[in-house]
């Protein structure tokens, strides 16, 4: 009873605070710079793109600037490499399971290159959560340029991360990742992480294609969220923390976007791009605020984040937007909870294991 307390405790601890308001700054300012350029010349259908490519700056967020570097880089291909599999999927209309089978393949491969090379934050989350999203639009421009913007917006963020050097001129010689972080791990781990990935997001996206869901790709990614997770109560936290901070951000969104004399669409009518563009910035900012020291509040942030970049692509009935995000959200993230609890490593069954009890020393 009393461990079962201890994660039921965890469940709302708020970590504390490690300068967070700093690596949130310069993501906020990765993602405003592109996107008041859109806004300044009436591509707000682009800004999605421009956000998925900013969100280069979430990684490496503590390290020593050549590090961060090379860190965002790596983070850059899984970003990039997911907005371009969902753009070809988009100008093709490829959707359905086709959908689901790309994203399944490469939500497993991106798990593998995340595990060599030790993305933080855990495994290829925002590359699938691209690849969907930009998969389920129609591309306003071609494709290259759509994907320039991306491309773009990642580079200013390398850019950002890195800018802090040429004030405190600190470079670290021969400066190096923990050795936690560097010592890549082994190869059948790798290979069960990546197994978990493609039956979570294969599985959570047939659920969603089978039910008419026009946006499936969300429960592929809500189903990946608890995959990310150390061991099961933790991976068993984000998905409970995934449901949770997704349906607090979904009544922010609706006072955003349903129409009514009390919300923000009500308030300001004819300037609604407007209003969802600056919205974006700002809310990315309080989800990086949070990011690292509690996933559902940073969650009740980037739903409207993501809700309100596929309405400025893709304008549908915000009661639909928001109906299905909750659906899909709640199948996907139960699914990625059942497959990190029947497809663990070796040496996890143990009860100490399940409750994410370190391992006692044998004599």
């Amino acid at each position: 009873m009393k461990l079962l307390m201890e994660q039921v405790r965890a469940l709302h601890r708020l970590e504390p605070a490690n300068r967070d308001h700093l690596a949130a700054l310069r993501v906020a300012i990765s993602v405003a710079v592109p996107s008041l350029l859109l806004l300044a010349v009436g591509r707000t259908d682009l800004i999605m793109y421009a956000v998925f490519g900013a969100l280069t700056g979430m990684y490496g967020r503590s390290e020593p600037h050549q590090l961060r570097f090379l860190h965002q880089c790596q983070a850059a291909v899984v970003l990039l490499g997911g907005v371009t599999a969902g753009l070809l999927l988009s100008v093709n209309h490829l959707q359905s399971w086709w959908l689901v089978g790309v994203e399944a393949v490469l939500a497993g491969v991106g798990s593998v290159f995340a595990d060599r090379v030790r993305l933080k934050p855990n495994g290829p989350f925002f590359g699938i959560l691209a690849l969907g999203a930009c998969a389920s639009v129609p591309v306003p421009v071609p494709w290259y340029l759509a994907l320039l913007v991306a491309a773009g917006a990642a580079a200013f963020s390398l850019l950002v991360g890195f800018g802090g050097w040429v004030r405190h001129r600190s470079w670290h010689r021969g400066a190096a990742r923990a050795a936690a972080a560097l010592q890549p791990a082994g190869r059948r781990e790798v290979l069960v992480h990546a197994t978990r990935y493609v039956l979570a997001v294969g599985a959570a996206g047939t659920v969603g294609v089978l039910s008419g869901s026009g946006h499936p790709h969300w429960a592929m990614a809500a189903a990946a969220v608890p995959l990310a997770g150390a061991d099961l109560p933790s991976s068993v936290r984000r998905g409970i923390h995934r449901i949770v901070g997704t349906f607090v951000g979904l009544a922010v969104t609706a006072v955003v976007l349903i129409p009514g004399p009390w919300t923000l669409a009500g308030l300001f009518p004819g300037q609604q791009a407007v209003l969802l563009a600056v919205l974006v910035i700002l809310f990315q900012f309080t989800t990086e605020l949070f990011m690292a020291r509690h996933y559902g509040l940073a969650m009740v942030s980037f739903t409207p984040v993501i809700l309100l970049m596929t309405q400025l692509a893709a304008p549908i009935d915000p009661a639909v937007l928001i109906l299905e995000r909750g659906v899909e959200t709640l199948v996907g993230a139960l699914v990625g909870i059942a497959v990190v609890v029947a497809v663990r490593r070796a040496g996890s069954r143990t009860v100490a294991a399940l409750l994410g009890l370190p391992r006692r020393a044998r004599h």
